[in-house]
C-alpha cells in the first residue's frame, strides 16, 4: 500500500471513530507502528487530525468526547486484558463501585462470576452486564441519563451516593497523566465520578495505553488519590507511555501492567486470576514518602521491579503483571 493510500485510510478511520490507537491503525493498514506514527505526523501537519498519546483523534479532540459506539471498538483486546486483571482484585462478599465506560463494562462481565458481591454503579451497561448474575446485588444511582455513554449523571446521581462506603472504586476516563490524574471531557460525568471516589476506601483506575499522557478538560481523580492503575503493555516504541507510567509510580500509584495476550483466551474463573506467563519490565522508580493521612512513618522497604507474585491489595493476585516499584532516593 502506498503512503497516500495508507494516510487516506487512516484519516477515514479517525473520522469514523473519533479516536483510534496506533496499534489498531497499524493492524488495519498492515504496517508497523513506526510507519503509522510517521503518517499521523504528516496528517497532523496538514491539519487533518490531532496526535494524542498512543493514537490519533479528530482536530479539537481535547474537548471532544467519543460516543459509546466509537469507544466500544477501540483497543478491545487491551480492555479485555485489563478487565481480566482488575477482576482478580475483587473477592467474594465485597462491596465495590464501578463507574461508566467500556473498560468498566468489560470488568462487570467478569464480576458476574464473583458470589456475594454488591456493585454500586451509575452505568446502565454495567448494570446490564450484572443483571442475571447469581448472588450479585446491583445498586444503581439516581440521576439523568446521558445517552452518549448510558450513564446516570447530575445532582440525583451525586446525592444518592452520599453516606455510601465501599472497599474500592473502579473508574475509567478519557485521559490519565501523572500531573493531573484521571480526567474526562464531560463536566457532568466528572462530577459523578468524583462522588463515586468519595464513597471508596481505595481507587483503581482502568486505562488502556492510549489514555496514558492524554489530558482532557475536567479532572475526576487527582493522582494522589489513585491507589492502583491497571493498564496494558505499551508498544516497544512508545517511550512516552513508559515515561508516564514511571511518573505515576513516582507519585505512589501501584502500577499493574497486563502483558500481551490473545483476544481468544478464555476468561478466568470467578475469584481466580488469569493464567499467563511472567513479564518483567526494567523500570525502577524513586520512592516517595507516603501521602498525608496514610499512617506511615516513612517509606516502606525498597523492592526491585518484578513480576507480581503479591499485590498490596486484598484478594487474588494476577500473574502476568509487572508492579512498578519506586527506587530509594
Amino acid at each position: 500500500m502506498f503512503a497516500a493510500e495508507r494516510r487516506q485510510l487512516i484519516l477515514e478511520m479517525v473520522r469514523a471513530n473519533g479516536a483510534v490507537s496506533l496499534r489498531e491503525l497499524a493492524r488495519v493498514v498492515q504496517t508497523s507502528e513506526v510507519t503509522v506514527r510517521r503518517d499521523v505526523r504528516a496528517l497532523e501537519a496538514e491539519g487533518l487530525l490531532d496526535r494524542r498519546h498512543g493514537g490519533a483523534v479528530l482536530p479539537g479532540g481535547f474537548t471532544r468526547e467519543s460516543g459509546f459506539p466509537q469507544k466500544s471498538h477501540l483497543a478491545t483486546a487491551e480492555k479485555t486484558a485489563i478487565a481480566d486483571l482488575a477482576a482478580g482484585l475483587v473477592t467474594e462478599g465485597e462491596a465495590v463501585v464501578v463507574g461508566a465506560g467500556t473498560t468498566t463494562q468489560e470488568l462487570a462481565r467478569r464480576l458476574a462470576r464473583v458470589p456475594g458481591l454488591t456493585v454500586v454503579t451509575n452505568s446502565l451497561l454495567v448494570a446490564q452486564a450484572l443483571a442475571h448474575a447469581n448472588r450479585v446485588e446491583v445498586v444503581m444511582t439516581g440521576g439523568t441519563l446521558r445517552g452518549s455513554n448510558y450513564a446516570l449523571v447530575g445532582s440525583g446521581a451525586e446525592q444518592s451516593l452520599q453516606g455510601l462506603r465501599v472497599s474500592r472504586a473502579f473508574l475509567s476516563g478519557s485521559g490519565l497523566t501523572a500531573e493531573r490524574g484521571l480526567s474526562t471531557s464531560n463536566m457532568l460525568s466528572a462530577s459523578v465520578d468524583r462522588a463515586l471516589v468519595q464513597a471508596a476506601a481505595e481507587v483503581v483506575v482502568l486505562a488502556d495505553h492510549t489514555k496514558l499522557g492524554t489530558d482532557t478538560m475536567f479532572q475526576t481523580v487527582p493522582t494522589d488519590i489513585i491507589t492502583r492503575l491497571v493498564t496494558d503493555e505499551p508498544s516497544a516504541h512508545d517511550d512516552r507511555a513508559e515515561t508516564e507510567l514511571q511518573a505515576l509510580a513516582d507519585r505512589g500509584v501501584q502500577i499493574t501492567v497486563a502483558g500481551g495476550s490473545s483476544a481468544n483466551e478464555a476468561p478466568p474463573e470467578a475469584g481466580r486470576p488469569p493464567e499467563r506467563g511472567r513479564r518483567d519490565v526494567p523500570m525502577p522508580a524513586p520512592r516517595r514518602n507516603p501521602p498525608p493521612g496514610s499512617g506511615g512513618s516513612g517509606a516502606p522497604p525498597p523492592t526491585q521491579l518484578r513480576a507480581s507474585g503479591a499485590s498490596p491489595m486484598d484478594g487474588p493476585k494476577p500473574h502476568r503483571v509487572a508492579d512498578l516499584a519506586p527506587r530509594r532516593r
